[in-house]
Formats: C-alpha cells, structure tokens, sequence
C-alpha cells in the first residue's frame, strides 16, 4: 500500500511576493535565513571586489579564474540575486531551497506530471562552483540515478554542459539550469549519452525503454521517505501523511479566498490542487468562489 506523503516544512517551495521570505513560523525551527527582498540589479560587469593581496599559496587559484573578479562579497550577491530569479520565474514543479552549511549547495525536487516519466519524484542537488558566475556552469546531481540518456547510471549526474557548454555572466542564470533539468524529461536527447543502455533502447527498443523508465520511477518513489543525505536543516525530506500535520494545511488550500488586491492584477484562477493521498497523482478541486 502507497503512503500518502507530504513535503515537510524544511522544503524550498516558490514564495509568494507577500509572503514572508525568512521561512519563520510556529511550523518551522530551522535557523532564519536573511530576507529576499526587492529585484536585484544585474552585476556590474567591470567591478572590482576589494580583496586582500593574494598569497603564493593562492596565487594559481587566482590565474585559474576562482574569485579572480569576484570576492566572497559578490559572490554571495550573485548568489542572492540568482535565487530572487528562481522564486520570481515561478518554475512548474520545481522546489529548490539553498542549503544552510554553504550557499553554493541547493537542494531540489522535480516532479514530473505526464509523459514517459509520469508520477516521477527525484530529489537532486545543485552544485555551484566557487568561481560563480565566471567559471564553468553549475552541476545538477539526482540522488538516485535516473534511467536517461543525460544521466550518469553511476553518479546520478545530470549532463548540463551540452547546454550551457560556456557560462557567461549576466546571460546564463540558476533557474535556466532548473528548467533544462525538468526539460529532459519531457523531450529525450538521445546524442551522445551519459548511459548508452537508455539511449539505445530508446531508440530501438521504446517499451523496454518505457519498462525500465517505470522501474527507475518507482524505485525513486520508494525513496521519499529516506532521510537526506547530508545533515543540513534545509534539505528536502519527506513524511507520510499524518492528518494531525498535513490536514489542517489540505484545509487551508480548500478555503482560500482570492484577496481583493488580486481582482485588479487580471488573475485567472481556476481551482486548487495538492498530491493525492495514496499517490503521486495531483488532483484538484473547482471552486466557484475564485470564478469572478
């Protein structure tokens, strides 16, 4: 028998732009993380960080292009500016959320609604290098490898250098990598794989392929409920239901009204909708109150 589940409280899901940012709350005990406020502007293309003189022992760090235009201080506002993006482009079926221990680490989930993948939940991390945003672009890896052409079998990573093959400031973004992550799920790139068993049976054997993909779907989906991998207070987890948590939550998204700042932004709101309890599956609900 499948558990309902629920996303647990420590999990990077997209924020309103009314909604309080710092993640506090009676629900919530992980540590505070500093507010994300108004749109950043770009960064600047010529700045100059102040830095302290590099060392010999820093020197071959500095000519490989790590912080060689960048301190720790632009780094982390590239950074900030980077996630501002992710919860303002609003991703279908992306959560993502910055790690506690290290702003260059974010945790993810992907859930995917239709196609070959269908009911698939894979967690993944995202590893941001420390000469963000000049060097190479970010890493994205699954925790459990997914059976894909892109995917290393071994690894679990994710093959994003043939999308991104040079990272350039200012024009490649965080959210891109995101959305190309989601993307191979829904439209299957056969050229020149990660795992050459997905690629071929993909292209000379499609219900094997489709057999071993819901294998690979299951198996993640028996994962959920293990603790994360890394001891971070923000890592994704997952719970079973347990109505004394999740139904009073189930009951809020039942009652919730459009507020009336809302009926002047020419919103079209058609209904709600949540997990199944038992399933993967997301169902909905019309109401008629949201139809004005």
């Amino acid at each position: 028998m499948n558990p309902s589940w629920g996303m647990s409280a420590n999990t990077g899901r997209k924020r309103s732009d009314n909604e309080d940012p710092s993640g506090q709350g009676d629900h919530r005990s992980s540590p505070a993380r500093p507010a994300f406020g108004k749109k950043l502007p770009a960064i600047p293309k010529n700045s100059v960080p102040i830095a302290k003189p590099a060392s010999p022992a820093t020197s071959t760090q500095s000519a490989n292009g790590t912080h060689a235009s960048y301190g720790p201080f632009y780094l982390e506002y590239s950074l900030l500016a980077e996630f501002t993006l992710v919860i303002k482009q609003k991703l279908p079926g992306i959560y993502v959320q910055p790690s506690y221990r290290s702003a260059l680490m974010w945790f993810g989930v992907i859930f995917i609604r239709h196609g070959l993948y269908q009911d698939g939940v894979f967690k993944f991390t995202v590893y941001i290098p420390d000469n963000y945003p000049d060097g190479d672009c970010p890493r994205v890896v699954f925790d459990i490898p997914v059976f894909h052409p892109l995917v290393d079998p071994v690894s679990g990573e994710l093959d994003v250098r043939r999308a991104f093959a040079k990272w350039r400031r200012n024009h490649n973004h965080i959210w891109q990598v995101l959305m190309y992550a989601r993307t191979v799920f829904y439209k299957i790139n056969t050229h020149e794989p990660l795992n050459p068993e997905a690629a071929v049976l993909y292209d000379k054997d499609i219900q094997l392929f489709k057999s071993k993909v819901v294998d690979s779907v299951k198996l993640c989906n028996s994962h959920l409920f293990d603790q994360p991998k890394m001891d971070d207070p923000y890592a994704i987890s997952f719970s079973p239901w347990n109505p004394a948590v999740h139904e009073e939550a189930k009951e809020r998204m039942f009652s919730h009204k459009r507020r009336p700042e809302d009926h002047h932004k020419g919103l079209q709101v058609s209904g709600l909708s949540w997990v199944k309890p038992g399933s993967t599956q997301p169902f909905s609900k019309e109401d008629s109150s949201l139809q004005t």
